[in-house]
């Protein structure tokens, strides 16, 4: 095996790697040969091998497991958001928004038509770039500064973001415990992931501190509706994290609003007025529809600018129909009043399952978003296991960790806000159940 691996740099070495797998000469279980003799055999820097057995761990391909080695362990599966494949179960770990509660685009439709779109003309539909300067710029303190980009939905925009700011092996830090889109887009571009912990105002202070030091180029933060935890800054916390990025101007700020017309929390921002680089994204997935992949991304021009290179006319644009369908629904004062109706019911029915969790012993927090975060006095795994039976589906806090910790998460997310009231009593109770017999031994 030490033979088969060539190359002269830390990409052409992980790239080696990366063909013995796909063509079997490596296997899950296998483990590759130390760094230094790599390097004696390669003739290169001892330094250019650890780079690419880096690389080849944050691609998910191999783990370092000290005196035992670099062990490949193949190309991981990682959790998706979304329905779970057992449909036997009832799901209540989607993260979806209830679909009754999605506003009907039929009568709009109709009138959203227009002259046909040609090359080379704007990305942005007018009506929709004045309706969204206004609900972006009233919550930057730079928006003297600000340009408006469309892109195709919140993860698309943090992903191009990510890709014109950041090269492979770049440091960035993420929420932990983080969104699982995040974690794909860490992955999939290459970028060192370093975890910041959150808490219930937010991202934390010390971990963000902590992040910068260890040499990040980017921060992503969900400012309210932090997906798992439901967390959301306070203005004590945001003012906090704004004095810390103070002396990082150019380190790249990616606000995730991904709630925003939802969430029943004030907007506290991180982004300074005086920084250089950074990008308030907002989508409107959750509110008019996961289908309607549209998100608006607010950010400084350099950064702009760069967006627009990967936004070109006539090859990668958002669809102005789409577009057209967008603004003519988030005008519609009936549309608006029956968002706003939609975002008090989440909190109401997340609250209400929240007590009744406690009148069955299990602590959890409300939070702000479409699921509640509970805190359970053992490892939530095997208690997921034990609503399975019971005809369940959940998800583990283990899903959505980017830090191993090495002890299994006591988390649960679910997604309660469908269910009525007997429903939500019956999962609740099937929950108290799985903690004892968990606690009992009962695996």
């Amino acid at each position: 095996m030490n033979g088969a691996i060539s190359g002269r740099t830390a990409a052409e070495v992980a790239d080696s790697v990366r063909a013995l797998l796909e063509r079997g000469a490596l296997a899950p279980g296998d483990t590759l040969p130390p760094v230094r003799a790599l390097a004696e055999r390669l003739g290169i820097n001892r330094n250019t091998a650890i780079a690419a057995y880096r690389q080849l761990a944050q691609a998910g391909l191999v783990v370092a497991l000290g005196r035992g080695g670099t062990r490949v362990v193949g190309r991981p599966g990682i959790a998706q958001e979304g329905y779970g494949g057992d449909g036997a179960l009832r799901d209540v770990g989607s993260g979806n928004p209830d679909p009754r509660l999605i506003p009907d685009p039929s009568a709009a439709l109709a009138g959203v038509a227009g002259r046909p779109v040609l090359y080379g003309e704007p990305v942005i539909d007018p009506g929709l770039e004045a309706w969204a300067t206004g609900w972006m710029a009233p919550d930057l303190a730079p928006a003297d500064r600000m340009a408006l980009t469309v892109t195709s939905g919140a993860v698309d925009a943090v992903e191009r973001l990510l890709a014109q700011a950041l090269v492979r092996d770049d440091a960035v830090a993420l929420e932990d415990p983080c969104f699982l889109a995040s974690i794909h887009t860490a992955r999939l571009g290459g970028y060192r992931a370093v975890p910041v912990p959150v808490d219930a105002e937010g991202m934390t202070v010390d971990g963000l501190r902590a992040a910068l030091a260890d040499g990040v180029r980017a921060v992503v933060c969900t400012p309210r509706g932090q997906n798992p935890t439901g967390a959301a800054l306070t203005g004590r916390r945001a003012a906090e994290l704004r004095a810390v990025l103070r002396d990082h101007p150019y380190v790249l700020v990616v606000e995730d609003d991904h709630f925003s017309m939802l969430s029943q929390r004030p907007f506290h921002s991180l982004i300074g007025p005086d920084h250089r680089r950074w990008a308030l994204v907002r989508s409107v997935s959750k509110f008019l529809g996961p289908d309607m992949c549209l998100a608006v991304a607010a950010s400084d021009p350099e950064t702009a600018e760069r967006l627009a290179m990967r936004l070109s006319p006539g090859t990668t644009w958002v669809s102005h129909l789409l577009q057209r369908l967008v603004h003519a629904l988030v005008t519609d004062e009936e549309v608006v009043s029956a968002i706003s109706r939609a975002g008090a019911h989440y909190a109401e029915r997340n609250s209400a399952f929240v007590a009744r969790l406690a009148r069955h012993g299990i602590a959890a927090s409300p939070g702000d978003g479409l699921s509640l975060w509970a805190e359970l006095p053992v490892a939530a795994r095997p208690v997921s296991e034990h609503l399975a039976r019971r005809g369940w589906l959940a998800r583990t806090g283990d899903e959505f960790r980017l830090a191993d910790t090495g002890a299994p998460s006591p988390h649960l997310r679910v997604t309660v806000h469908d269910l009525d009231d007997d429903g939500a009593e019956s999962l609740a109770a099937d929950l108290e159940a799985a903690v004892a017999a968990v606690r009992a031994g009962d695996r």
